[in-house]
């Protein structure tokens, strides 16, 4: 009865066996369909997926004590773009080193740096329409950069809500030539998320505004076959009830064979201090008032020589303004304006392995230089200091797909 069994089972997969045989692995293709449609394979191919990082092995300094070392992911945004059609381009990236909280004003995570369309109009693609969250379209060449490639931002930049919702038009003089007009909310958060409680802005007599909404005109040009490259912006910030926000950058780069020089010039006057530096120097709950009349001036100068193959010598240098010209405080006006002066420079070694592939090797220091005002030494017992980072690591836009 046994020997019946395995005989009939052997039999069985015999016959089993022959079928199977007759599928090989080059008619697969034929005989089993793709997971992914066939007329949607297509748009893949201009479908990007990059894995964008930075990550470091860093030991900090505070006015030359060793605070200690660690390893630290200090970027990573993953991002997913492409054509949908010839006409609609969609760009998302989310960035994990991040918030995840949803934000009180547009209901999308704080992590989430873009998540729009951008749509071409018209024959001759001359226009294009995006709606949604995006990079907002400040001047400069620091802010246009990757921000894996940045070290460290200057105080601008570092403090300001970079992405927000909203809708923006540009028009292309040509390829390499537009103007742009961005209009955005002003923040992510509400009024009193940023600025404080009830008691202390009615206590100022200042109230939020119904519409809080921004605009900025932006302007990136292309001159001579591509020797300078500019990026302007000015942009108008509604704060509060008949308070703004007026922020111009200027940013304009030399790129000559082995060397590239960029220079930007950032000012933000502010009829509420929504940079906050000022604020967290001197907090306006203690002193009970809201500091209004900020102005920030910053230049940011980088230098990037290609001095060997594979080899990037690279410097960034800023130095930032903090400015409070409000007469809230009458001990302030035998001091001046100024309350706060940062340096900052960042000499970095980089190197690139592979011609094929966009990863690099880095290695570097970012130094801060704080230096404080008379009347901040006076008013918060404040003293200068700097701090220091050496860092080696790795930077790299994987792309996937």
């Amino acid at each position: 009865m046994k020997t019946r069994i395995i005989l009939s089972a052997l039999f069985l997969f015999g016959i089993l066996g022959t079928g199977f045989a007759q599928i090989k692995q080059s008619d697969t293709s034929v005989h089993y369909r793709s997971l992914i449609p066939v007329d949607k394979q297509k748009r893949l191919s201009n479908i990007d997926f990059i894995a964008n990082q930075q990550y470091a092995f860093r030991s900090d300094f505070t006015d030359g004590d060793y605070l200690g070392s660690k390893f630290k992911m200090e970027q990573f945004r993953l991002e997913i773009r492409g054509w949908v059609t010839e006409k609609v381009y969609f760009r998302f990236r989310h960035r994990y080193t991040s918030a995840f909280e949803p934000q009180s004003m547009d209901k999308i995570i704080k992590g989430v740096d873009m998540a729009y369309i951008n749509i071409k109009l018209g024959n001759n693609d001359k226009w294009e329409l995006m709606a949604g969250k995006f990079c907002v379209d400040w001047g400069g060449i620091e802010f246009d950069l990757n921000p894996i490639d940045i070290y460290e931002y200057s105080d601008i930049i570092e403090m300001a809500d970079n992405f927000l919702s909203g809708v923006g038009l540009k028009y292309f003089v040509n390829p390499s030539n537009y103007i742009g007009l961005q209009v955005y909310n002003s923040r992510t958060q509400t009024f009193d998320e940023i600025y404080g409680n009830d008691s202390i802005i009615g206590g100022a007599g200042i109230t939020a505004s119904k519409a809080p909404l921004g605009g900025v005109l932006t302007w990136r040009g292309n001159l001579w076959d591509g020797l300078v490259t500019t990026l302007w912006s000015y942009s108008l910030t509604n704060e509060a009830s008949g308070m703004f926000k007026n922020y111009a950058a200027f940013g304009q780069q030399l790129n000559l064979n082995k060397l590239s020089i960029a220079y930007d010039f950032k000012i933000s006057k502010e009829d509420l201090d929504r940079t906050g530096i000022i604020s967290k120097e001197i907090p306006r709950d203690e002193y009970g008032f809201v500091l209004r009349n900020t102005q920030y001036n910053s230049h940011w100068l980088r230098i990037d020589y290609n001095f060997a193959p594979k080899w990037h010598a690279c410097f960034d240098g800023y130095i930032d303004f903090a400015n409070w010209k409000g007469d809230e405080d009458p001990e302030k006006e035998a001091y001046g304006d100024r309350i706060r002066t940062a340096y900052g420079y960042t000499p970095t070694i980089e190197y690139y392995p592979w011609d094929d592939f966009p990863l690099k090797f880095f290695a570097g220091y970012v130094g801060r230089i704080y230096k404080y005002s008379d009347y901040t030494k006076m008013k918060i017992n404040a003293k200068d200091y700097n701090t220091g980072r050496v860092m080696v690591g790795l930077i790299s836009p994987l792309k996937f797909l």
